[in-house]
């Protein structure tokens, strides 16, 4: 069970998508990704990447981001992210959109930049490098942007320097299978 930790939607539960085709974040690892974001959500621009349920971006509208965009392919999980931002009565915070996420990149390149994004693909598409590489040359991210990456992969850079020089790991923490890390991106010197 799903559910909204804190907040304006607190106690909300989540539907979600049955079968293996979705991997909802545990409650222990969103639990400890929040706990680690706490104080860099108020008034934010969110980015959830791979949305699945929108439960991430849902937590952190529900805790006092300014917004959260939630880009998902799947029919059947962007129903389901429907549902969920009807439930908790925060869709003047949230902007869903239907769309492969390198479509999205390439749609709004240099157009916005955010503040949090969540990254979480499904974990065969071993996702999480390209994506930040893309979001990177896109002009994504602010200089103060944090990305939260999860995947079962330790190390998300997959052996880039250009990807480890453009960041900064703040944290990396291992729930089950999914490796969380957080990142910072480095300011240009």
């Amino acid at each position: 069970m799903m559910r909204i930790i804190t907040g304006r939607a607190r106690g909300i539960r989540l539907e979600t998508l049955t079968g293996e085709n979705t991997r909802p974040t545990s409650e222990r690892a969103k639990e400890a990704i929040f706990s680690m974001l706490q104080f860099d959500i108020e008034g934010r621009e969110v980015l959830d990447l791979y949305a699945g349920s929108g439960q991430m971006g849902l937590e952190a509208v529900s805790r006092g981001a300014a917004s959260a965009t939630l880009v998902e392919k799947s029919r059947d999980a962007v129903a389901v992210i429907a549902k969920n931002i009807e439930k908790t009565k925060l869709s003047d915070f949230c902007r869903l959109l239907p769309s492969d996420v390198s479509d999205f990149i390439r749609a709004f390149k240099g157009k916005k930049r955010f503040d949090i994004v969540f990254i979480d693909p499904p974990y065969a598409l071993r996702a999480v490098a390209p994506t930040l590489k893309s979001l990177l040359d896109a002009d994504m991210l602010k200089e103060t942007s944090i990305v939260v990456c999860e995947s079962e992969e330790a190390d998300v850079f997959e052996n880039s320097p250009e990807l480890r020089e453009s960041f900064e790991v703040i944290k990396n923490a291992k729930y089950g299978v999914a490796h969380i890390t957080l990142l910072a991106t480095r300011k240009a010197d």
